[in-house]
């Protein structure tokens, strides 16, 4: 419980006046929009607990959850944005102006790999006292006390612990909404004996996706396992998605037009859902903290090429591939007879160099590729030479195709990524699922395919429209967005001024 002499001592009878005012509005219904502004600038502080794995190749988590704490800053909401000690180290630099940074650690030596599982349990056992010590600080703090937190969707004790403290916590998604809910619906699968999974029968357990979602658009690991006990890793990840789940709220960067059906289920069955995406669109310069340089040399290249010539290969942070898919990757590239510019991390390609990769790229049929460690990829996916993406389909790349009206061929590596894929090809038809499948041939027809495909081109770029309405004044994410930032306003006058009253 919160020290109610804390706020005893910073009260007056004018304020404890309002106050009563304000939680009368809410209960009511009523509410002064400018008395609860007020209010909020003056007294929400919002912890955005944010703890990355992988943090050696990913920052598929850091960005968006940056992006939307920029996003409530820009409100006059305060916000403190915690990493655990080993990400802070490596991107405080990168931190936009008006975050206050704190981090606890993780327990686990600087040079440790931090997989998702050696993190989870690591994070409960160490880091979780380490977070609640914190809150316990915050709460106390006589300048601005803790009001709520909003923390990563995949961290179940970044939730519970706050609850436990009494301090309202909401759920940041950095999936897609429908990647999010086949994870929420994989207890019924297996209760219901639709396990093992195989690959082309449809599933009848996820909810609005009965007709086209099938068994291998489920995550990999738990659709392919023989005897239905699915990978560790996938079955953590469904758990920590059913606890977190629980929260007050679930906040998704998405938008209602590209995922309705998904969004209006999950908010059947919790308190609230906000859907406030794209994030990354709503600022050209929103932050994007990366462990690699970019090489902008790429953009010059791309200027020397005709319009939509080129096909543009990322298969993001993670996903490693090994020589021979490389070798059929560039066998059918070449073959298309389009340039491309393929982004190829180091340690990407199992027991191969960087050195070796380029010479292949350079030595392959026809010349036309490029070879990148990493790229400026938003400004490539806008560049008019670009044609199509090769992708992996992780969400972060599938919005920055979808707002800047880019055709995808879709190789997804593992977790949402199948789902995402699937809602390219079948349900948005923005490109096509190549799943499953690292075929010269295979990659040669479906890259072509795209690249050619007028009825993809226009399906994309509709889709790139619809966004920009959405992100605009009064848009549908917009609007969700100012809801949900009235909705923590509340939040905070109900935890943070009530005890302020009791104390009295």
């Amino acid at each position: 419980m919160r020290s109610s002499s804390v706020w005893t001592s910073r009260s007056t009878v004018k304020e404890k006046n309002e106050t009563r005012i304000i939680l009368d509005q809410c209960d009511s219904g009523r509410r002064d929009d400018a008395v609860m502004a007020r209010f909020a600038a003056e007294n929400l502080h919002l912890v955005h607990a944010e703890y990355e794995f992988y943090v050696q190749r990913n920052k598929g988590h850091i960005n968006p959850m940056l992006q939307f704490a920029t996003a409530l800053v820009d409100t006059g909401i305060q916000v403190t944005f915690l990493h655990t000690e080993h990400n802070l180290r490596r991107f405080a630099q990168a931190h936009p102006p008006g975050l206050r940074l704190l981090s606890i650690p993780d327990g686990l030596p600087d040079d440790h790999p931090r997989g998702f599982l050696a993190f989870m349990e690591s994070m409960c056992m160490a880091g979780s006292a380490a977070y609640r010590a914190l809150l316990l600080a915050l709460l106390s703090a006589a300048d601005a006390p803790v009001t709520c937190v909003v923390a990563d969707g995949t961290m179940p004790f970044a939730i519970e612990i706050p609850e436990e403290l009494g301090i309202p916590a909401l759920s940041f998604v950095t999936h897609s909404a429908c990647s999010y809910l086949a994870f929420l619906s994989m207890p019924k699968l297996v209760e219901l004996g639709e396990t093992p999974f195989t690959a082309d029968d449809l599933v009848c357990s996820v909810p609005g996706m009965e007709g086209f979602l099938r068994r291998r658009d489920l995550p990999r690991g738990l659709y392919c396992t023989e005897h239905g006990d699915g990978d560790p890793l996938v079955l953590k990840f469904a758990e920590a998605v059913g606890r977190t789940s629980k929260a007050c709220a679930l906040i998704f960067n998405t938008a209602a037009s590209m995922e309705r059906p998904a969004l209006a289920h999950l908010a059947s069955g919790t308190s609230d859902v906000f859907a406030i995406g794209p994030l990354h669109a709503r600022s050209s310069s929103a932050a994007s903290p990366s462990l690699w340089r970019e090489d902008d040399g790429c953009m010059a290249w791309l200027d020397g090429h005709e319009d939509r010539s080129v096909v543009y290969v990322s298969l993001g942070s993670l996903a490693v591939i090994t020589h021979e898919q490389f070798t059929e990757f560039l066998s059918g590239l070449a073959a298309t007879g389009y340039a491309f510019l393929w982004v190829l991390r180091p340690g990407m390609v199992k027991t191969t160099t960087p050195a070796l990769l380029r010479e292949a790229v350079g030595a392959a049929e026809g010349g036309k590729g490029r070879v990148v460690e990493w790229a400026p990829q938003r400004d490539v996916l806008r560049h008019r030479a670009v044609g199509c993406f090769l992708t992996h389909a992780g969400w972060n790349s599938t919005l920055e195709c979808a707002v800047e009206g880019m055709p995808m061929v879709c190789w997804p590596f593992f977790v949402d990524q199948q789902t995402n894929s699937r809602f390219v090809g079948a349900v948005w038809k923005t490109g096509l699922d190549m799943k499953d499948v690292c075929e010269r041939g295979v990659v040669e027809r479906t890259v072509r395919e795209v690249m050619a495909s007028d009825e993809i081109k226009a399906a994309a770029k509709a889709m790139a429209q619809q966004l920009r309405l959405d992100i605009a004044e009064a848009g549908s994410s917009s609007s969700e967005l100012e809801r949900l930032v009235r909705f923590v306003r509340e939040l905070s006058v109900r935890s943070s001024l009530k005890p302020r009253i009791n104390g009295n």
